[in-house]
């Protein structure tokens, strides 16, 4: 008789070893998952990038060939940065001027989003319509902008637009 209970106690013993064991191992897989899905997360997103809000007035004017220019402001961390803008257009005709707000996404310190910013788009405003744009330059930064365009203008806008801090 006292065989057969260590006999079952042993039997006992074994089977919870195994299931404890397969426990474990799951427990292991799971945090090894876990962490390599954090590490994934983490790589994935920009690190330390910020963003900003923005605030420009451009005028423009052209023939066949557009020069615009003018001025804006980057609120960024608490402070505010001045900044002005400059560019050429191929395929303008008239003259406008656009005021526009925004953001500025993945900026890192404010000097960032100075660059020539590149975008590809067409667009048509007539006495104060609506204007949209999505700009990036080779740091990084997109700028979002959107607001209200004054003025005629028609143009094929493969913009070169340029921002500098003052």
């Amino acid at each position: 008789m006292q065989r057969g209970v260590r006999l079952a106690r042993s039997l006992v013993l074994i089977i919870w070893e195994t299931i404890m064991s397969g426990i474990l191992r799951a427990i292991k897989c799971g945090s090894l998952a876990l962490i390599a899905a954090v590490m994934l997360f983490a790589a994935a997103s920009p690190s330390n990038a910020e963003t900003g809000s923005v605030r420009v007035t451009v005028t423009r004017a052209g023939f066949i060939v557009g020069v615009g220019g003018g001025s804006g402001t980057l609120r960024f961390a608490g402070r505010s940065y001045p900044l002005s803008v400059g560019g050429i257009s191929v395929g303008t005709l008239g003259v406008s001027r656009a005021d526009l707000v925004g953001r500025a996404y993945n900026l890192r310190r404010p000097q960032d989003i100075a660059g020539t910013y590149s975008a590809v788009g067409a667009g048509l405003s007539i006495a104060g319509g609506a204007r949209a744009a999505r700009l990036r330059n080779s740091n990084g930064v997109i700028l979002e902008l959107r607001g209200r365009q004054m003025g005629f203008e028609v143009s094929l806008d493969l913009s070169g637009m340029t921002v500098s801090m003052r």
